[in-house]
């Protein structure tokens, strides 16, 4: 959590304040209440507060949920934000129409406990979005951990959310430049998913 607070509390947005484009691309089968986990500093946030959807972000870096505030009101637009620990986040059953995680990256067992609590907290209907670091990530060099058990395997997905409908999945090479931290050319994985 050090860490994280350390790198968001200068004033510039170190992942800069464009959204995400895969997230930007998939935005439209959004609607009503979305979750954006491991939020950051809010650039996703903010542009899904901006397509007219009610948004809460969750970081566990005050400095990060400070800066979602100030884009939110530099922009116009209104994004609650909650302190919360994904090892110890409290999923409400059937909350969220949408949850998106961009490049939110934890340790094995937290990875665990979050995609249980995601398939309980979406509604029936409703989307989980991702972009993530895949596993073959760290020789790329162009961000994400450095450590393999941070990130993402295939079956994390397709096993995972095997009983609900795929819409989207992708595994392969994308260039991403977002900020000082995610640039150049990066292997992710991309995965949408409806819970029936």
């Amino acid at each position: 959590m050090t860490m994280w607070n350390d790198r968001f509390k200068s004033e510039k947005y170190v992942y800069g304040t464009e959204p995400n484009v895969f997230l930007k691309e998939i935005q439209p089968i959004l609607s009503g209440n979305v979750l954006s986990i491991a939020e950051g500093e809010g650039r996703n946030a903010v542009f899904l507060a901006e397509q007219g959807l009610n948004v809460t972000a969750w970081d566990y870096a005050e400095a990060g949920l400070d800066k979602v505030g100030k884009l939110a009101a530099k922009q116009g637009v209104h994004v609650d934000t909650e302190l919360v620990d994904l090892a110890e986040a409290n999923w409400q059953q059937n909350q969220w129409d949408g949850i998106v995680c961009i490049f939110g990256h934890f340790p094995e067992e937290v990875r665990k406990k979050t995609v249980k609590g995601v398939k309980e907290a979406v509604k029936p209907g409703g989307y989980f979005i991702a972009e993530v670091y895949s596993h073959y990530q760290i020789p790329y060099q162009s961000g994400g951990p450095k450590e393999v058990n941070f990130l993402y395997r295939p079956e994390d997905f397709l096993l995972e959310f095997s009983d609900w409908r795929i819409v989207h999945f992708f595994m392969g090479e994308v260039t991403r430049h977002e900020g000082d931290f995610h640039n150049g050319l990066s292997h992710v994985i991309q995965f949408v998913g409806q819970k029936p």
